[in-house]
């Protein structure tokens, strides 16, 4: 031993391999996370990545209870403060213990440990550490000691220990086991701490004994059974879970443990989005809605701002699952009818019973309140969203071109042929993403210019046209127009903010999705909710659904500044518009140059060109098994036909000018509509089939 002193008290002079600094040690620390930075550099979420250990981010001194220092001080090194990395007289009195008793005594002091945990050549192995490790081990001791403050080593030291299992350092350990930060242990959970370092796969009732007696030579109040209680609990505690919420898109983003990757996010708005999500999901509990997802858009750049996938409930991404997109494709077909010319804001559609035929049978769209209005504007027909309108105007701008804009506006989830949607395709039977929806509309914000979405800082990707300017710029006009919207949704709506904002909800077949989407000059915010599971949900519309929480989160961003209109782009023109018979009130207008009108008539029926209405041109319709053969009727019905007679397979079926109830047979049929020349007008072929 003496020996071993004296070589030990002359290691200053023999050469060393240079011991790292504490700031060395510092900046080579990697926690087990990977940290998502909002753009900001602020943490928004932190993901795990290294499944070796569990680390949490460097703890300073400073910010760990004094508490556990002292139970550490006292469990392990009592004369920390005086020795300078070896304690001469402890080592002593355990080389003679160790004569003496069944079980050895350990000599390390903290900087010693820490020594070992510095340089995996110093680390005990299973059968413990070798004289000539246990020499190095001081050596290196020394050497840290005399260029490291103690306050430097006892910091470096609680930071690397493991206490249990993979749980390595005070930050990883107080929040698994005590679900709190270091700085606030107490005196009991300090000393079950300290007393995992010796033995930290112990049983609870050995570490609580150990503890127990910590707090005794410390002086602390209670008694050993709160010890023993508190000790049994933490050391039950469940490992943490993945934490579970993070869309699988900034999952992709996080890379190496201990890494913070810096995002496009706002931390605030990604706050304010997922509590306005929670808090409405939750109202809407008793509806059946369960989940949702919010996205907040950057019009400008195409930065995304806050991408919430989920409530946090699980790993779904609710921002770019496809789900069915209901009426919230109308705004680019009334876009594309007017760019082409075909309508204007003031043109009349006819909102009243159709039939179209689609595949295989007839597809007969209906409104959402199963009410039809007659004529409508295309202002009144997109703002109240109504359906027989927007079915008429895919059959006037053709299913394959509205699908081919649809296409240019980023809908990727568009992988089938037109005709497999067919008319459909009006009314959103297609499915569709929230990040795809947020940007078609935030194209439309940007006057029609389309460019890609980002969630990594990135110089400013250039924007492609896609849509007329002149044509975006009615439609939004048209989605702010709240008067245009009232009779489906009233004038007080979450819609109608105290600025001006262009907005469209939709609710696809069955109440299984349910949209809100909107923009202003400066943000796009797009919601969704339903369930992930498929269920529908229970007397949802827009307007209760999504809608409120695009609302609060619209209002939060526009808490400085409210939203603002652009000005008009070149080759608008605004007119003073009348409708005879007056079937919307007179108006100011917006046209595309060349189309404006002073007057929109409706063309009363006998007025218009002769055609047969139904039944359509290829339509398929079975007879019915429930309906008596006495009264099961077909009607024949025809527009602008005074004077003309139907011929139904070569043989006269009486006038036109009435609808006819022809009773079906099943075959194949060719219906005519015949002037009094006996000229044929308008053919329509039809099968009706058995049962």
């Amino acid at each position: 031993m003496r020996r071993w002193c004296a070589a030990l008290l002359a290691a200053p002079a023999m050469a060393m391999a240079a011991v790292p600094t504490p700031e060395q040690v510092r900046a080579a620390w990697q926690p087990s996370e990977a940290r998502l930075l909002d753009r900001h550099g602020e943490v928004i979420d932190s993901v795990r990545v290294d499944m070796r250990a569990r680390r949490g981010p460097w703890v300073a001194l400073t910010d760990i209870s004094p508490m556990l220092g002292a139970a550490v001080l006292q469990a392990e090194d009592q004369r920390f403060m005086q020795h300078g990395g070896v304690d001469l007289r402890a080592a002593g009195q355990a080389a003679w213990d160790n004569l003496f008793r069944q079980r050895p005594r350990g000599a390390s002091t903290i900087t010693m440990q820490l020594a070992g945990l510095l340089d995996a050549e110093l680390r005990a192995t299973g059968k413990g550490r070798s004289w000539l490790q246990k020499f190095d081990q001081a050596l290196a001791a020394r050497e840290l000691e005399a260029g490291w403050s103690k306050a430097q080593i006892l910091e470096a030291y609680l930071n690397l220990v493991g206490f249990r299992g993979e749980l390595q350092g005070v930050g990883a350990a107080s929040r698994a086991l005590f679900n709190k930060a270091p700085s606030g242990l107490d005196g009991v959970e300090s000393t079950i701490l300290a007393a995992l370092l010796r033995a930290p796969s112990a049983a609870p009732k050995a570490v609580a004994r150990r503890a127990c007696q910590l707090a005794a030579e410390l002086k602390l109040p209670g008694g050993c059974g709160a010890i023993e209680f508190r000790a049994a609990v933490a050391l039950a505690r469940p490992a943490q879970p993945a934490k579970p919420g993070t869309p699988p898109a900034l999952r992709r983003l996080l890379g190496q443990a201990g890494a913070g990757v810096r995002t496009t996010l706002d931390a605030r708005v990604q706050a304010a989005a997922l509590d306005a999500l929670r808090r409405h999901v939750r109202e809407l509990a008793d509806r059946n809605v369960g989940d949702g997802a919010v996205v907040v858009i950057d019009n400008a750049s195409g930065e995304l701002l806050a991408y919430v996938g989920n409530t946090g409930k699980g790993e779904v991404d609710g921002a770019a699952a496809p789900r069915q997109a209901g009426s919230t494709l109308k705004p680019f077909l009334y876009g594309l009818a007017l760019e082409r010319r075909l309508l204007t804001a003031a043109s009349l559609l006819d909102d009243s019973p159709l039939d179209v035929a689609a595949g295989g049978g007839a597809y007969v769209p209906q409104n959402y309140d199963r009410a039809f209005r007659g004529y409508a504007s295309v202002r009144t027909s997109l703002a109240s969203s109504l359906n027989v309108p927007a079915v008429r105007t895919l059959l006037l701008a053709g299913v394959e071109r509205f699908h081919a804009r649809l296409q240019a506006l980023g809908f990727g989830s568009l992988t089938e042929d037109p005709d497999f949607y067919g008319p459909s395709l009006a009314l959103g039977s297609a499915d569709v993403s929230l990040l795809e929806l947020g940007n078609a509309y935030r194209t439309l914000a940007n006057g029609g210019r389309y460019g890609p979405l980002t969630l990594r800082p990135r110089a400013a990707a250039p924007l492609t046209p896609v849509m007329d300017a002149a044509a975006s710029y009615v439609i939004g006009d048209i989605l702010a127009d709240r008067g245009a919207r009232s009779p489906s949704f009233g004038l007080r709506s979450d819609l109608a903010t105290a600025y001006w904002n262009a907005v469209k909800t939709g609710t696809s077949k069955d109440m299984r999705d349910n949209w809100c989407i909107g923009y202003t000059d400066r943000y796009t915010v797009g919601v969704w909710v339903g369930n992930f599971n498929g269920q529908p949900m229970w007397d949802v519309s827009g307007i209760s659904g999504a809608a409120p929480v695009w609302r609060d989160v619209m209002d939060f961003l526009h808490r400085d500044r409210p939203g603002r209109q652009g000005a008009a782009p070149p080759g608008l023109v605004r007119r003073a518009v009348a409708y005879a018979p007056a079937h919307e009130p007179a108006r100011e207008e917006w046209f595309l140059g060349g189309t404006e009108t002073a007057l929109v008539e409706a063309v009363p029926a006998a007025r218009r060109r002769p055609g047969i209405v139904y039944p359509p041109d290829g339509g398929i319709m079975a007879v019915d098994p429930d309906i008596p053969d006495r009264v099961e009727r077909v009607l024949f019905q025809a527009q602008g036909a005074g004077g003309h007679r139907w011929r139904l397979d070569g043989r006269d079926a009486g006038p036109a000018a009435e609808p006819v109830a022809w009773k079906p047979a099943v075959g194949e049929h060719r219906l005519e509509l015949v002037d009094a020349a006996g000229l044929v007008v308008s053919t329509s072929r039809f099968e009706v089939r058995g049962n």
